[in-house]
């Protein structure tokens, strides 16, 4: 009789569970479906996960499905909404005649924590225009889009060249090589120093760099930011902290050093600028110039000034081996304006139109970063009859915008013609926005821009590269959700000087 009680007692245990887990789901069915009817149309989300197993299955698929939906549309990246413009005109109108609204950022636990320090990932604010104001102002006075800055790069460009020709012949993976050739410029202007590329540190550091921009677009990290106590678990996600924390001891490293030799009158890097300007205003009770927000705001630069234009680089690389007339055309044109001996710089472009759109068409069909950084609006909106509360997440479908049919001439095929006139002179297309809009802009945009134009016109000017002899058809699809990497990938370089 006994055990038919206890029998009977976990039977009870067990369909209270089962009615309550019951209860929870058609809780949060109808909540769904309460939010799609206000809500832009989209795919159907699935309880609690939303649209992430469709997207986790192929996510660059998903993506381009998006248009079908029309110019604005709803995904759930869990049991949140988020809204997804896809054409050129919405981005503009939200991003840009709308700015204010539309430039706070979600919070993402598995990234950074609730406090609003930073540039990237800080809340529109005081504290992030504080910021950003000063980064700008600060890079400008250290060269950025000035002379000074292009010397950096061209000095970079010769240290890369120099490694490249080690590998001359021999098949090799070129993710370090140019991630270091391109920190370097990033830390010239931070931390006023580069990096020989044998310097196994700074290669570890890289190396935990790229590991956790793919990580932060893992299923995990998808997870942890769905649910952020998962965090704290023992996982995966515990390496993105572990990586961070080696980031910020790096960046401590420097500062301690800068600290010790600060000359006020001779200021050497941003860094230095930093620390002078904490100084002056350390009696405001409101500064928002801290150790803290100067470690975030480096981290920033250094995330945002090296992760997406290396992969740009190697992405370049794998579009000339595919496209070898592309190549053969790019370097022809570069030795006929410059020869072998003379270095590139940016007074070229003019005379590289070819060169030039197949830089462009590079960054438009890798399309590094799919969706851009993610929005959320500062305050209630309406965006095209749709009422959009506080705090609604808002991101821009740039592959849709950057494979439009009716804004290019090849959408969906590599070619630099769609950055070219009639008479083969270059010309702009306003649907191209690898660096987003608005007030939230790539603050790194024309330090990106110079560094694409001199690495890959020095490489095309010296190298011819290839497949390696039987490798298979590379695939495309790439890798990551926040930065689109290519999959690890060998090349052979061989000199265009040396008879082979």
């Amino acid at each position: 009789m006994e055990s038919v009680l206890k029998y009977l007692e976990w039977m009870y245990v067990g369909l209270a569970l089962l009615g309550g887990l019951l209860t929870l789901l058609l809780l949060e069915i109808f909540k769904l479906n309460s939010s799609r009817s206000c809500s832009p149309p989209g795919p159907k989300p699935l309880p609690f996960v939303g649209n992430l197993p469709q997207f986790i299955r192929n996510r660059m698929a998903f993506i381009r499905s998006m248009p079908k939906y029309g110019e604005i549309c709803t995904v759930y990246f869990g049991k949140k909404p988020t809204i997804m413009l896809n054409t050129m005109q919405i981005a503009k109108e939200a991003f840009v005649q709308n700015g204010n609204v539309f430039s706070g950022r979600p919070s993402m636990p598995i990234i950074r924590s609730s406090k609003s320090y930073g540039i990237v990932m800080a809340q529109y604010g005081h504290s992030w225009r504080e910021q950003r104001r000063f980064a700008l102002h600060t890079l400008r006075d250290f060269g950025l889009g000035r002379k000074t800055v292009e010397e950096h790069i061209s000095e970079e460009a010769q240290y890369l060249l120099k490694e490249m020709f080690k590998q001359e012949g021999k098949p090799f993976h070129p993710i370090h090589l140019l991630m270091n050739a391109v920190s370097n410029v990033v830390c010239s202007i931070i931390f006023g120093d580069r990096f020989d590329y044998d310097n196994k540190r700074f290669a570890m550091l890289l190396k935990l760099l790229n590991e956790n921009v793919q990580l932060a677009g893992s299923a995990v990290a998808q997870l942890c930011n769905l649910v952020p106590i998962i965090k704290h678990f023992p996982g995966p996600q515990q390496k993105i902290l572990h990586n961070s924390f080696a980031l910020k001891d790096f960046i401590l490293e420097f500062v301690e050093e800068h600290k010790k030799t600060l000359d006020p009158d001779n200021l050497r890097d941003f860094t230095d600028a930093y620390l002078i300007e904490m100084t002056k205003q350390e009696s405001k009770k409101d500064s928002t110039f801290h150790v803290e927000n100067m470690i975030t705001s480096i981290s920033d630069l250094f995330f945002a000034g090296t992760d997406t234009t290396a992969n740009t680089l190697r992405w370049g690389l794998i579009y000339m081996m595919n496209h070898l007339d592309v190549q053969e055309r790019c370097h022809e044109e570069i030795i006929r304006l410059m020869g072998f001996d003379r270095s590139p710089c940016m007074g070229d472009r003019t005379q590289l139109p070819y060169t030039c759109a197949t830089i462009y068409e590079i960054q438009r069909c890798a399309n590094v970063v799919p969706l851009g950084a993610a929005h959320q609006t500062t305050e209630p909106a309406q965006l095209r009859g749709y009422h959009l509360p506080k705090g609604s997440e808002v991101m821009v479908n740039l592959t849709a915008i950057m494979t439009d049919k009716e804004h290019w001439k090849y959408p969906d095929t590599f070619n630099p013609e769609n950055f070219l006139d009639k008479k083969g002179q270059f010309c702009k297309n306003e649907s191209f926005l690898p660096f987003s809009l608005g007030p939230r802009v790539c603050l790194g945009e024309s330090l990106a821009k110079m560094e694409l134009f001199i690495f890959f016109t020095s490489l095309l000017q010296q190298f011819k590269f290839s497949w390696p002899p039987g490798a298979p058809p590379y695939n495309m699809d790439g890798a990551g959700f926040l930065v689109l990497a290519p999959l690890p990938f060998n090349i052979i370089c061989r000199s265009r000087q040396t008879p082979h």
